[in-house]
């Protein structure tokens, strides 16, 4: 498999949506986020897009007639002013294949001071992702939106 990682463009918005609503509704199949779809591309186009740096990591598809079709396969949101990484996604078939690995070590290259996240409490998966990944329990919150407790995680090189 091959994984490339490159900046954002406006012409992802749709994939990185889609990818949004499949990734969660694979980590939580007990919620319907097709629900919550125009809220999160809402807060996607005004939140994030605009003060984020997106990386978005691909694979390279070898089509049939030796074209080749790129595919995103994850993404990861950081806000260089406060370090704060707020989104890492990937698509579910590629979890444990190294791309959010990759997704991290870039989001650590550009923000070199640290970085922190929150992580749902019961996403043990996520948790013990983020700390095979050098990041360590920082703080406890609630999540303002669906009012369940919160990690806060932080790497510091």
């Amino acid at each position: 498999m091959s994984i490339s990682l490159r900046d954002y463009t406006p012409r992802d918005e749709d994939a990185a949506i889609a990818l949004w609503l499949r990734t969660w509704q694979a980590a939580y199949p007990h919620i319907d986020f097709a629900v919550r779809l125009p809220w999160w591309r809402d807060r996607w186009c005004a939140e994030l897009v605009p003060v984020a740096e997106i990386v978005v990591a691909e694979s390279v598809v070898a089509e049939a007639d030796s074209t080749h079709n790129y595919v995103m396969i994850g993404f990861v949101t950081i806000d260089p002013l406060t370090f704060y990484l707020d989104q890492i996604v990937v698509a579910p078939e590629y979890w444990g294949l190294g791309v959010g690995e990759a997704l991290i070590a870039e989001a650590k290259r550009r923000s070199p001071d640290g970085l922190d996240l929150d992580v749902n409490d019961d996403n043990e998966r996520a948790i013990g992702f983020y700390s095979k990944q050098g990041f360590q329990v920082s703080g406890e919150g609630v999540n303002p939106i669906s009012g369940k407790p919160i990690k806060r995680m932080s790497w510091r090189p």
